[in-house]
This record gives structure tokens, C-alpha cells and sequence, in this order.
């Protein structure tokens, strides 16, 4: 405890810094320091208690390998942190959705028309999913941080530690720039939606 109240006065960046070195009480007062935010972020994303812990984990455990390759030059290190979480985030619900694919397969409605149209849907999520990759980091992780973690604009704001129009322009960008990644994949399904209609 004495070794973490001695790292109080420290930045975040000198904290990763120390992290890099393999100092385990750097990455105790990074977790004092932001662990809580990270739960409620990773709980917005997974909605389970459980798996948003071990999220949470994930993620210091990936700044404990990674710390080395942190450049505070691109990033402020909350929101490096931060994007460590939502991904580890991200990941789990990838996983737990392959999981309970079958699940989810008994539970689509009688409206779509059969498996031809659940196999566009999926389709359609994966094109989107491309297209967020696509998309340069700051925007993606706008983007990505309001509509799958539940962040409001403000909250992005003071999470990532940038002024609001900054937010607000990124995701405007951002959200132009994939309705141009996905027209070509707008059209196409109209076209096949029209070959595959029934009179």
C-alpha cells in the first residue's frame, strides 16, 4: 500500500511508463485510478456483471504486456486504457454471441422470411463490421464507444478527455464515411431483395 500512495502523485502516462518496467505498483494505481470506469464501460458493452470483470482484467493484463508499446504521443494514456477495455469487451460479446448462435437462430421471427434472410442479416453485420475497420481510429472508436458501450456525446467528452465538437464532429465523420463504405451494400441488398420477392 505505501509503494501505490508513493505513485499517487504520478501522471497516467508515467504510470505506464513505470508499467512498461514491470512495476506491478504502477499498474495497482492505474487500476485504483480508472478500474471502476473500465467496469461500468465494459459493463455498458457485455451487460453481464461477470463477464464485464473479466473484461476488466483482460485489459489490464493486456497494459501489463503492452505497456512497452505505448506511445503517449497518440493517444492520452485513459484513453488507450479505455479502448483496451471496449475492445476485451467487444471480444467477449463476439464470443458469447458465437456461443448462443443457435440460440439466437430459434429466436428470430417468423417475419424474416426464412434462412435466406437470416443469412443476409448476418451478412449485413459482418459488412458492417468492415466498414467500423475501416474507419480511422479516432472515429472508430467514437463510433464504437456510443453505440455499442451505451456512451452519450458529453460522456465520450469527458471519458476520453476531448472537447465535445470534437466528439460530435468524429462521429458525424465518421457516420458519413460508412454510409459510403455501405451504399454499394444498400443497393446490392435492394437488388436481391427484388430477384427474390415474391409476387
Amino acid at each position: 500500500m505505501r509503494l501505490r500512495r508513493e505513485h499517487a502523485h504520478l501522471s497516467d502516462e508515467a504510470l505506464v511508463a513505470l508499467v512498461a518496467r514491470s512495476d506491478e505498483a504502477a499498474l495497482a494505481e492505474l487500476y485504483d485510478r480508472h478500474g471502476r470506469v473500465a467496469y461500468g464501460l465494459a459493463l455498458r458493452v457485455v451487460r453481464d456483471p461477470a463477464l464485464a470483470q473479466d473484461a476488466v482484467q483482460d485489459a489490464f493484463l493486456a497494459v501489463w504486456r503492452s505497456a512497452g508499446r505505448y506511445l503517449p504521443e497518440r493517444a492520452k494514456a485513459t484513453t488507450w486504457i479505455l479502448t483496451l477495455v471496449h475492445r476485451r469487451s467487444v471480444d467477449l460479446v463476439r464470443r458469447e454471441d458465437r456461443r448462443r448462435g443457435d440460440e439466437l437462430d430459434e429466436k428470430l421471427p417468423a417475419e424474416t422470411d426464412g434462412p435466406d434472410e437470416a443469412a443476409w442479416l448476418a451478412l449485413r453485420r459482418d459488412r458492417v463490421r468492415e466498414a467500423l475497420r475501416k474507419l480511422p481510429d479516432p472515429q472508430r472508436e467514437a463510433l464504437e464507444l456510443a453505440y455499442f458501450g451505451g456512451f452519450t456525446q458529453s460522456e465520450l467528452s469527458e471519458r476520453l478527455g476531448e472537447p465535445l465538437g470534437t466528439i460530435k464532429s468524429r462521429m458525424f465523420n465518421g457516420l458519413a464515411r460508412l454510409r459510403d463504405l455501405l451504399g454499394d451494400a444498400v443497393d446490392e441488398e435492394e437488388r436481391w431483395r427484388g430477384t427474390t420477392s415474391t409476387p
